[in-house]
């Protein structure tokens, strides 16, 4: 199972990583803190101080075409966000 499927590189995320030591990431619904931990240690080599997590429910969204009104909706996440320990840092540009 897939935990981790990608980290949140937003503005407000990155001068949280510079400032506070934390990351975000979107991950499995189903993960809780300890395996999102143990995901996160692994693939970036880091140790993590504590992990906060949060949900987010699926909108419903409406726009208006020339076929007509067209509706749907936006999917549900599970976003985490990662203290890491003093000194540790991950960054995600690297390899580019």
């Amino acid at each position: 199972m897939e935990i981790i499927f990608k980290p949140i590189l937003t503005e407000k995320m990155t001068i949280l990583g510079e400032k506070l030591n934390r990351y975000g990431f979107i991950v499995d619904n189903k993960a809780n803190k300890i395996e999102i931990k143990k995901a996160v240690e692994e693939l970036y080599g880091v140790t993590v101080a504590d992990v906060n997590t949060m949900r987010y429910a699926g909108k419903r969204k409406s726009r208006y075409t020339k076929a007509g009104l067209l509706v749907g909706k936006t999917n549900s996440f599970k976003k985490a966000i990662v203290t890491l320990k003093s000194g540790d840092k991950i960054d995600f540009y690297s390899n580019i």
